[in-house]
């Protein structure tokens, strides 16, 4: 089997990479490193090859934009990347099986249990409407051109070295800096790099849309617990509601500059968890636990 990776140097992409290599050639393109570089927001690439199968993993993420530029970063990258890069498989005549992946923020939801894929696409934000779009064009693209597409929406990915918020998290864990708000009980989907690799292949199989979770939907409380076992660190301080709130209140008055505000205060009480028995009824998705098999 030959694939085409595209984001192959990224936190996912990496290990993407390393399992489609025990599958057959994999050709990795990149921005400025890789087998083929080049820049997708900027231009469309030339293949001169045919490709089994095609996994689109670069994009843009881990920022908020703080300007109409930055804003539009997010559609140059994950829309008009997306565009350049089907175009070129169009040009070369790619009839195979076609992975987007993409992201739980297209569903635009701060708070919600057990969410599935019927759930309706709200997203507002730049990341998540860049996203909604962007699957929109290659679902859209694919049945065009008589192509099999799977969709994997992702929430917060847990491996080695971790981009975002999370690996925000275990630095300021490292620190002693890292506080649980009103006892951490808030639940959040996560799933390993790893395990989003092993599903390559089998979700290409399957084509639609699917969740991937590690069905567990650590609380904080857990996963902080755990990341400061990893570190070091004996304690993980607690923050009291009525401090937090006043600490957020102070945010809203300051603004950027503080690290808490009223909308994030919410965002980190709420629980937020999606469903992935679509995943596990299509393809056999069984995943390992993030707790028990986190690496930093």
């Amino acid at each position: 089997m030959k694939t085409l990776l595209t984001g192959g140097n990224g936190f996912l992409g990496r290990q993407i990479a390393l399992e489609m290599k025990q599958h057959g050639k994999l050709v990795s393109m990149g921005r400025s490193r890789g087998d083929l570089v080049c820049d997708l927001a900027k231009e469309q690439p030339r293949l001169d090859e045919l490709f089994d199968l095609v996994v689109h993993c670069a994009g843009k993420a881990h920022m908020v934009p703080r300007t109409a530029v930055e804003a539009q970063a997010f559609f140059d990258t994950n829309l008009n990347g997306t565009k350049n890069l089907c175009s070129a498989l169009t040009v070369s005549g790619f009839k195979g099986r076609f992975i987007f992946i993409s992201t739980v923020a297209v569903y635009g939801l701060s708070r919600g249990m057990q969410i599935n894929e019927e759930t309706a696409l709200g997203a507002t934000e730049p990341y998540g409407k860049s996203k909604v779009i962007t699957e929109a064009f290659v679902k859209e693209w694919a049945e065009q051109q008589g192509v099999q597409c799977t969709v994997l929406r992702l929430p917060l990915i847990a491996g080695d070295n971790p981009p975002g918020n999370l690996g925000a998290m275990i630095a300021a864990i490292k620190k002693g800096f890292y506080f649980n708000i009103a006892g951490g009980k808030a639940r959040k989907s996560m799933v390993l790099a790893t395990d989003v690799a092993h599903a390559i292949i089998p979700s290409s199989l399957v084509p639609g849309t699917y969740n991937l979770t590690d069905g567990i939907h650590p609380s904080f409380e857990e996963l902080s617990t755990v990341l400061a076992n990893k570190v070091g660190r004996t304690k993980v301080y607690n923050m009291p509601y009525t401090i937090a709130k006043l600490a957020a209140l102070f945010g809203d008055l300051v603004g950027e500059r503080f690290p808490l505000n009223t909308s994030k205060l919410n965002k980190i009480l709420a629980p937020l968890t999606f469903d992935d028995s679509k995943a596990r009824n299509a393809f056999g998705w069984n995943p390992k636990p993030v707790l028990g098999n986190i690496s930093i």
